[in-house]
């Protein structure tokens, strides 16, 4: 499936059609170069969800959790990871085994971690501006 964001104005469009493709998966890994719109899309989902916290990128704090009127979301950031003993130090299967949803970005960096049935969300960059999320 693919969901095209033409700009900003039209996240929120995007981010719905997104919810609507959930379903029961839970662990979804957002590839993507660096500035491609992770976490803005991310973003967007979180509110489509019903997030009322404000949310942020959890580059510092890894992950960052978010309540929904139906489950928590933990919304991860693996960019400063340098080795994985830090993720197995943060419990990471105690997120990615809860049953809630866990939105991961830098997932290639614990590619060995990841449950067999998380879902690949690749998100990139189209000559045009626009945003192409493959899953």
């Amino acid at each position: 499936m693919e969901i095209r964001i033409n700009d900003l104005e039209h996240i929120g469009e995007a981010a719905r059609q997104f919810t609507e493709t959930i379903g029961d998966r839970r662990v979804f890994a957002f590839y993507g170069s660096m500035g491609a719109g992770k976490t803005t899309f991310i973003k967007a989902v979180c509110e489509a969800l019903g997030v009322e916290d404000v949310i942020t990128s959890p580059t510092f704090a890894i992950v960052n959790e978010y309540e929904t009127p139906s489950s928590p979301v933990y919304h991860f950031d693996f960019y400063r990871i340098k080795r994985l003993e830090e993720v197995y130090d943060m419990g990471y299967e105690d997120y990615f085994y809860s049953g809630a949803l866990c939105f991961i970005e830098w997932p290639e960096l614990i590619e060995e971690l990841l449950p067999a049935d998380a879902v690949r969300v690749t998100i990139s960059e189209q000559a045009d501006g626009t945003r192409l999320v493959s899953l």
